[in-house]
């Protein structure tokens, strides 16, 4: 389950270092190429929530395989298309079968596991997660870099094929078989929620990452305004719904979890911040130093390799430190996103100490997400885990998104204004970034701080 879970994640990634490889051969536009990144997000954003219900309805085994499958022959589809038009379709296919598959992998976590199981689980979980944006730039790299039989770009797409294949013939013998019970028999696919919150997600996300490319003309500013009206009557129709005894498409109850609104809150965060630190940090590698996209991809392995080492082992740390440490990581975090600004200060590589601030990122991050999401699911009930999955996945995604469209419009827009380009000026643009992204960090740590004095 995370091996599917961890290569669908690569996908949201591994594309961003051979874009310029895609758009060559291709002869695609920026538009275009925005567009093969951006369209399996959109499409795996809309549909998180909407899987995770089919998984509550059809039994999360049968919908987990099905996603896998959709995704393995999309990932195949795109590895062979001709054209620019034929890879933005299949990248859509590829989006929706992740966000069939995704959401059973917390459910059945929640379903099949209870106590110290579930906590370890949920850790791994944790750790796949948050590694797979790092790992996705390492092995794009790698595999783009290595022009495997002379097809260039095609393996980034193509890797997924065998690995889906193998993936699908032991799921079907060693998932557990779907015994659905009452509750799940009863609950109704909540049409009209979904409608309103796919609408919503969509005016969303497609400004988020289109609006830049553009220039964030009007069209863009009137999406952000719609999808805020239309997620608060998304709101208002599903309390009015679970008023009246429904199944709406995400319960009331599970937003009243103890806990769930902080955890919603950190996860945005701290998925905002390793997105616009991935982000921002590739622009600069690669437009301000020059580096190759095999030595950029390389360039985010420390941070990927101590991020699933804290998320592996943070439940052992000692007793006394569990209670500060997402605060305490928040904080590791923002420290050390602006010492990468400040060690590549002036165009240079940062040398040692760089690699200590990736190390620091890696550490902070892990514990600003990996205890926020095992502590805000430990306690959630099995009827509600579908439910609590498709919303964390979905805020844990559209953190990324907003990340990037945040973090990396400051960046641009600062490099922009700065006129020439260069390593020095690069090196200028990511120094504000830093300290933007180490003020989100900032706010995590201190959620953390105000809702322990409570």
């Amino acid at each position: 389950m995370l091996t599917a879970q961890f290569m669908a994640l690569l996908d949201v990634f591994i594309v961003n270092v051979a874009v310029p490889t895609i758009g060559s051969e291709l002869h695609a536009t920026g538009a275009g190429m925005q567009l093969v990144v951006a369209g399996y997000s959109i499409a795996y954003a809309v549909l998180l929530i909407t899987g995770a219900r089919l998984g509550d309805l059809l039994g999360h085994r049968r919908v987990h395989l099905a996603g896998l499958a959709l995704f393995t022959a999309a990932s195949l589809a795109c590895g062979l298309s001709r054209g620019t038009g034929e890879l933005i379709a299949f990248r859509l296919v590829q989006g929706a079968g992740a966000a069939v598959m995704i959401p059973q992998v917390l459910s059945l976590i929640q379903r099949h596991f209870t106590g110290e199981a579930r906590a370890r689980a949920l850790g791994a979980y944790s750790a796949v997660v948050a590694t797979g944006a790092a790992a996705g730039q390492v092995l794009g790299g790698v595999l783009v870099s290595a022009d495997l039989f002379g097809i260039g770009w095609r393996p980034v797409f193509l890797v997924n094929v065998p690995v889906g294949l193998v993936l699908l013939a032991v799921g079907h013998r060693v998932l557990p078989r779907d015994v659905p019970g009452a509750v799940e028999r009863s609950r109704g696919l909540d049409l009209p929620g979904l409608v309103l919150l796919g609408a919503a997600v969509s005016l969303l996300t497609v400004p988020l990452v289109l609006g830049q490319e553009e220039g964030w003309p009007l069209w863009s500013w009137l999406s952000l305004g719609a999808a805020a009206i239309l997620f608060t009557l998304f709101c208002l129709y599903e309390s009015r719904l679970a008023r009246r005894g429904g199944a709406p498409l995400i319960s009331p109850r599970v937003l009243r979890h103890p806990g769930m609104g902080l955890a919603v809150f950190r996860l945005l965060a701290v998925m905002a911040v390793n997105a616009g630190f991935l982000f921002t940090l590739t622009l600069h590698v690669q437009g301000g130093l020059g580096y190759s996209a095999l030595r950029a991809g390389l360039t985010f392995a420390p941070t990927a390799v101590v991020f699933g080492l804290v998320g592996l082992t943070w439940r052992a740390w000692p007793a006394a430190l569990q209670g500060v440490l997402i605060p305490a990581g928040f904080a590791v975090a923002a420290v050390s996103v602006a010492g990468v600004g400040a060690v590549l200060k002036g165009g240079g590589d940062g040398g040692f100490w760089l690699y200590v601030a990736f190390a620091g990122m890696g550490t902070g991050l892990a514990l600003g997400f990996s205890p926020t999401l095992t502590r805000a699911l430990a306690t959630v009930r099995p009827e509600d885990a579908a439910d609590a999955s498709g919303l964390l996945a979905t805020v844990a995604q559209l953190g990324q998104l907003i990340g990037v469209a945040a973090f990396g419009t400051l960046f641009l827009n600062r490099l922009e204004s700065l006129g020439a380009p260069g390593a020095y000026t690069s090196a200028d643009a990511l120094l504000m970034c830093t300290y933007a992204l180490a003020a989100t960090a900032t706010s995590g740590a201190v959620s953390g701080l105000v809702r322990r004095r409570r």
